[in-house]
């Protein structure tokens, strides 16, 4: 598999049994986790789904869905009930998971767990995903991070119920993965003024468009708000999920096409022992 928006100095890609599998270099180095940004090849659905859409909540082929799943599930060395993926409604909601899901997917952004064998992960088609771990304390957390969640404060959530399991955010490595980049970001002027309202700072996040239209950098907006919250390992994978079609689902690129539905991409991290 070759990716040709990778950067080799900061991220690692493999393509296991045809998956793209993106990994930060930075987590890559930690003991005992594993972790993975899936793209949307290797998987078996077709059409606008093609090929490893992993969203239930689309309306692809449950079935098909469920076979992209148990692949991704094998590929962490996990079984697929134990490849957990709450129902992201963009709030600033995270909980703490010991095991499978009995009964619903919980409402949340963020799942944090020290249980070996039991994989985080978090959906997106243009949103962050942001995985975490500290692995002195043997936490991990999966973050999906909109704009809407990352500006109500989804990450400090997620780092907030990490420390509840003995976690640091000094000894915290964040992962900031494939998302839509600052190019592909076209806003308007009151998408700015939500986040200045919230924080003057945040105008640096923002450069001019065409016209009134603004752009604005959620990759670099979710980091500052990761290192405001004291983890100073921070990784901000450089790849543009719009813009890179070949290797990820959009939503924004399907908007843009008047296209009925979009697949998912996911992203995972677990511990090992």
């Amino acid at each position: 598999m070759t990716d040709t928006l990778l950067d080799p100095a900061r991220s690692q890609a493999s393509g296991e049994g045809g998956l793209t599998m993106i990994r930060s270099s930075l987590m890559a180095n930690l003991a005992g986790v594993e972790h993975a940004f899936f793209g949307r090849t290797g998987g078996v659905s077709e059409g606008i789904y093609d090929s490893l859409n992993a969203g239930t909540g689309s309306n692809d082929r449950p079935e098909a869905v469920a076979e992209n799943r148990a692949r991704i599930a094998g590929a962490m060395g996990v079984t697929p009930e134990r490849l957990l993926t709450g129902y992201q409604i963009h709030s600033a909601s995270a909980q703490i998971v010991s095991g499978p899901f009995e009964r619903e997917r919980p409402q949340c952004d963020a799942l944090v767990t020290r249980c070996p064998k039991l994989a985080v992960s978090a959906l997106s088609a243009d949103c962050a995903p942001i995985l975490l771990a500290d692995s002195t304390a043997r936490v991990v957390a999966a973050v999906h991070a909109g704009w809407k969640g990352a500006l109500d404060g989804v990450i400090e959530a997620a780092l907030e119920q990490m420390g509840r399991l003995g976690a640091a955010p000094a000894r915290v490595v964040a992962a900031v993965g494939p998302c839509i980049a600052q190019a592909s970001y076209e806003v308007g002027p009151e998408f700015k003024e939500r986040f200045t309202a919230a924080d003057a700072g945040n105008a640096r996040f923002f450069v001019p468009g065409d016209g009134d239209r603004l752009r604005f950098d959620l990759k670099l907006y979710c980091a500052a708000r990761l290192r405001a919250a004291g983890v100073s390992a921070v990784d901000v994978l450089p790849h543009d999920t719009v813009a890179d079609e070949a290797h990820f689902f959009s939503n924004r690129r399907r908007t843009w096409r008047g296209e009925p539905d979009y697949g998912r991409n996911l992203s995972a991290i677990r511990l090992t022992r």
